[in-house]
């Protein structure tokens, strides 16, 4: 990847789960501390519209950029949360599938699988979500290929990983991918993580 710094962009939306943010969040940032060169990721959260965004259990977050405006993402993040309200939005399934042609890297946490899928772009491919997801997911969009007990499933473009905790693994694993085994490695050292490699 060289010196080129990687735009990391985190949908995020009212009621979705802390952690399948600030987890994803905590892995990139933290692996620009220790990267050399540093700052190899520019990690930021979208939201629709720039205003607070209250996360589950009253978590309140300011994004930093909105549809309207935010940098080119190269590897965008869909969390995962009280998902269903999300589904009912044009505006946000088509800037899903707007920045997924544009993105190197699609990512979902948990249950964000059904926004990929909503957005047709999981077809044919195998994925995964939260277990508690996993069936409906499949009953949801029968083109899916759903895997249990899995921590993230990688196709290639389209990364998806199980709930919450998962997104961590799965995130350590993009940094594997994107810059380096060593680099993921010490990421998750620092963070005092096990690593599901």
């Amino acid at each position: 990847m060289g010196c080129h710094t990687l735009n990391v962009g985190i949908y995020i939306y009212e009621n979705a789960e802390v952690l399948d943010f600030s987890g994803p969040f905590q892995v990139f940032s933290t692996a620009n501390r220790l990267s050399k060169p540093k700052e190899l990721f520019n990690v930021f959260l979208v939201a629709k519209d720039v205003c607070s965004v209250n996360a589950r259990g009253g978590f309140n977050i300011n994004p930093h950029y909105c549809f309207n405006e935010h940098p080119k993402i190269d590897l965008l993040i869909v969390v995962g949360g009280i998902h269903t309200e999300e589904l009912k939005k044009p505006s946000v399934i088509n800037w899903v599938s707007t920045i997924s042609k544009e993105a190197t890297i699609v990512a979902s946490v948990c249950t964000g699988a059904f926004l990929l899928a909503e957005a047709g772009l999981l077809s044919n491919l195998k994925v995964t979500t939260h277990w508690e997801d996993i069936e409906n997911l499949q009953k949801s969009y029968p083109k899916l290929t759903v895997i249990e007990n899995q921590p993230w499933v990688d196709q290639g473009k389209f990364v998806t990983s199980g709930g919450i905790s998962a997104g961590i693994d799965m995130s350590l694993h993009l940094v594997s991918t994107l810059v380096g085994l060593e680099l993921a490695e010490k990421t998750a050292r620092q963070m005092e993580f096990e690593w599901h490699n």
